[in-house]
């Protein structure tokens, strides 16, 4: 039981067939009897393209910088929803509540990370641990999965939860549909990695950290080829960083990566239409938060957690409209979900923003970022921004190992030495913030000027505070418990518990599968072999004659079971 959470009924049935082709310019129930693919006609397919840390850089977004021809001629093909934010503004926290439509402080994945992301870094936490959600969560195209989806995912999950084997049929660097039976339909989660903070990182250094000499490396063999398009005389720099030629740099640096990636856009549209799937194909595109530069990247302001995205249609519908109501991350779970005729569950916390009235609020929040403390929450209409600090004597920015490799920010480090920052950059590094931020969004986009001790903004004070409130209490709150507590409460003697092992029954000819660990999804085969690359378990169902059923479970955050196998008469 999932006490406090978002029970509301939803709508999930089944759209009508979309037969017109666009040319691109420039836990479930378990049923009775096993599943099968559903016809096309009633299961589009879905494409997901997922930026790295990428603020609305694009032209069709009214950014008058950005060259993002591929992008602006897609917009003008789907549905663009400007006042899109992420709940965290950083990477792992925002994909686990975009994969599962449930915020990361409700699952344990609040803290940015879990696990040492790479090789030669520290977590930050207590320990390594994948967190482990409320039993019944579980991922959404493993939901499609279950209801006869072939999903793939082309290599980034950074969930925090582990790596369930349940959620994908391919995930690997090159997964894509190919791999789908025919006329089964996909979802395709496809990551664009080239917008990332650590692309901005100088592909001409040498370090001493062989950790900044890797991905030196990366970066001259990811992004050769890119052109330089963009004058650094021609950049807005935010009054909160220094304007000099350094930082100029860096964000001249982030628009020509995105002018660079965006072209695997215009690949993907393309090989959509030359298989003659795209007339039957959702594309939706967005990033997992804002930009990577300082005070954006890891932090609730909107240059953090504001977004850009857009929905292409096959049948063309609303094409070039813009729908102008607040989306959160969390919506895009129940969205897809009710696209696909799937019924999203009662325990999703998002809504489907396709139909229905638009939502007053977003919620963001901030944890733990690698070796550096934090805990801050933010409520959002579509003008006023309110946040609350729990942590209010620490100052905004603070040493950060990863983003200290930023040249942008040695530069800000620098001149912080040499009393030469910016008024607004200064207070970002010595002077600590106060409990609550209140925010003029429209007058001041940059949140620069605090109005939360302001008379003249009291009532909006006190009702952003009161969404906050219920919210909390709506959702519940584990970062509230310090970060060894959780990890404590989710894996007893900070020992990662593991899944119990599948336990095969028939009773008239029909197989069972069932396995004591509560949440526990299971996958099978039925020649033996390696159990988790089978099929989702979802209920009863009769084996061919002289199966070999070999089954595997696992509950999010916990290690697999052991394989479990018996051969059918």
């Amino acid at each position: 039981m999932l006490t406090g959470w978002n029970r509301r009924a939803r709508l999930g049935r089944k759209p009508a067939l979309i037969v017109a082709l666009l040319a691109l310019a420039g836990c479930v129930a378990p049923s009775a009897v096993e599943p099968r693919p559903a016809p096309v006609a009633a299961q589009p397919n879905i494409v997901l393209i997922v930026f790295e840390d990428m603020s609305p850089r694009i032209g069709a977004f009214g950014d008058p910088v950005a060259t993002t021809p591929v992008l602006d001629g897609l917009a003008q093909q789907s549905v663009r929803y400007p006042n899109t934010f992420t709940t965290a503004g950083v990477c792992a926290p925002s994909r686990s509540a975009l994969i599962t439509g449930v915020h990361q402080q409700t699952l344990g994945t609040q803290h940015m990370r879990t696990r040492a992301g790479l090789p030669g870094m520290a977590s930050g936490g207590p320990i390594d641990y994948d967190a482990a959600p409320p039993p019944a969560v579980k991922a959404f195209p493993e939901l499609l999965r279950s209801a006869g989806y072939y999903t793939s995912n082309n290599g980034k999950t950074d969930y925090q939860f582990g790596e369930p084997f349940t959620v994908w049929d391919a995930n690997a660097p090159d997964a894509d549909w190919r791999g789908r039976a025919p006329g089964q339909p996909f979802f395709a989660m496809i990551n664009i990695m080239e917008t990332h903070e650590s692309y901005l990182w100088p592909e001409d250094r040498e370090s001493a950290n062989p950790l900044v000499n890797a991905i030196t490396q990366r970066n001259r063999r990811d992004l050769a080829g890119k052109q330089r398009v963009t004058d650094p005389a021609s950049v807005t720099v935010p009054p909160y960083l220094p304007d000099t030629p350094i930082v100029r740099s860096d964000i001249a640096r982030q628009y020509d990566n995105i002018a660079f990636a965006e072209r695997k856009v215009g690949t993907i549209i393309a090989r959509l239409a030359a298989e003659g799937l795209l007339d039957q194909t959702l594309v939706i595109i967005t990033t997992d938060h804002g930009d990577g530069l300082p005070r954006m990247k890891r932090t609730v302001y909107d240059s953090g957690i504001r977004v850009p995205l857009m929905v292409r249609y096959p049948d063309g519908g609303k094409a070039g409209q813009i729908e102008d109501r607040l989306v959160s991350f969390v919506d895009l779970a129940p969205t897809i979900l009710h696209y696909a005729g799937v019924e999203a569950p009662g325990w999703i916390q998002g809504r489907n923003f396709l139909i229905g009235e638009a939502q007053d609020y977003v919620f963001a929040a901030a944890d733990r970022h690698d070796e550096v403390p934090e805990r801050t929450k933010a409520v959002r209409d579509g003008r006023f921004k309110y946040i609350r600090n729990y942590m209010p004597d620490l100052a905004v920015l603070r040493p950060l190992a990863f983003r200290d490799a930023m040249p942008t920010m040695q530069e800000f480090w620098r001149l912080g030495q040499e009393g030469a920052l910016p008024p607004a950059a200064q207070r970002l590094a010595t002077s600590p913030r106060g409990s609550e931020e209140l925010y003029d969004t429209l007058a001041d986009p940059h949140e620069i000027d605090n109005l939360a001790d302001d008379p003249a903004h009291r009532a909006t004070l006190v009702r952003l505070r009161s969404a906050m409130d219920r919210w909390i209490a709506q959702t519940g709150d584990l970062s509230a418990m310090p970060e060894r507590a959780m990890i404590e409460a989710m894996w007893p003697g900070m020992v990662q518990p593991v899944t119990q092992a599948p336990r095969i029954t028939t009773e008239s000819g029909r197989v069972s599968l069932t396995s004591a660990t509560p949440g526990a999804s299971i996958a099978y085969t039925l020649d033996g072999s390696a159990a988790e690359r089978g099929r989702i378990y979802t209920g009863p169902f009769m084996p061919p004659p002289d199966a070999v059923i070999a089954a595997r479970a696992v509950r999010y955050g916990y290690a697999p079971s052991e394989v479990s196998s018996k051969r059918m008469p």
